[in-house]
């Protein structure tokens, strides 16, 4: 089972308020990805904390990799105003992570070296975030232009 805090923090972010007169969820990442340009990018910031920890809690590369996409799916598809608003609100990207790094928990995988994936997941991450940044902005800018004139 993942880390209590782990949960916290992926509830936190994709689940923790209830739209009202439905049963829909949102959390502070679907909040985030409101602010045009940035909010998309600092949730995927957020996001990557439960990916660094199932690295150091021994997840294999695949498992990170798998995690580090379902972030980059929800951060550029989020960037897209109104549709990548309402992706966010179903994709849960943590909640997604957290089931993978559940599954790899209690799957009996055989031991990771942490360190090692740590290091791997650490490259991954930066590189990730560099080429989201990058997208995010790109595409801002280009629909603002677009919008603009």
């Amino acid at each position: 089972m993942a880390d209590p805090r782990l949960r916290q923090l992926a509830w936190w972010l994709d689940a923790a308020f209830r739209i009202p007169g439905t049963q829909q969820r949102v959390g502070f990442d679907a909040i985030l990805g409101l602010i045009p340009g940035v909010g998309d990018t600092i949730g995927a910031v957020l996001s990557t904390y439960i990916i660094i920890e199932a690295a150091r809690r021994g997840a294999s590369v695949w498992t990170v990799t798998r995690m580090l996409g379902n972030v980059a799916v929800e951060t550029i598809v989020g960037a897209v105003p109104l549709v990548g608003d309402l992706f966010d609100v179903v994709f849960k990207a943590n909640m997604r992570n957290l089931a993978l790094l559940g599954d790899t928990l209690e799957g009996g995988a055989p031991a990771r070296d942490p360190q090692g994936v740590l290091r791997l997941a650490t490259i991954l991450i930066a590189g990730t975030m560099l080429l989201l940044l990058a997208a995010t902005l790109t595409l801002t800018i280009a629909l603002y232009r677009t919008w603009l004139g």
